[in-house]
């Protein structure tokens, strides 16, 4: 039951964004024991590795945290952390270049708001 990675970012990174997505959507909650490298390596079909790669990234970032001889838990305001790293990331990655891409479109800011609350009321 593994997942196929065809996305163009690294599948360390695939996974310790899927791990963050179940953060962020409640189906790992704070302070609850998160699976272990050996069972995302199973699931996930990848070498120990790259499981380990993006499980140490979300260490470091102080998303998990390692209880020695017990495992992987998520650490208490990791969702609220995630939440404002994601929202940094999207001004950056998606907001500017829509901004970039509306001026040379010649679309005034009224424009690009007007599409935006169309679009979000669907």
């Amino acid at each position: 039951m593994g997942t196929d990675f065809h996305d163009k970012k690294p599948i360390f990174q695939q996974i310790k964004e899927q791990i963050e997505d179940q953060i962020m959507d409640g189906r790992l909650k704070e302070e609850e024991q998160a699976p272990s490298t050996t069972q995302l390596v199973s699931f996930y079909k990848v070498n120990h590795l790259t499981v380990a790669k993006g499980v140490n990234e979300l260490v470091e970032e102080e998303i998990l945290y390692k209880k020695r001889g017990v495992g992987m838990f998520v650490t208490s305001g990791a969702k609220d952390k995630l939440i404002k790293k994601r929202r940094k990331a999207f001004g950056e990655d998606y907001v500017e270049e829509l901004i970039k891409e509306a001026k040379k479109l010649r679309m005034s800011e009224e424009d690009l708001v007007r599409m935006l609350r169309e679009r979000m009321r669907k």
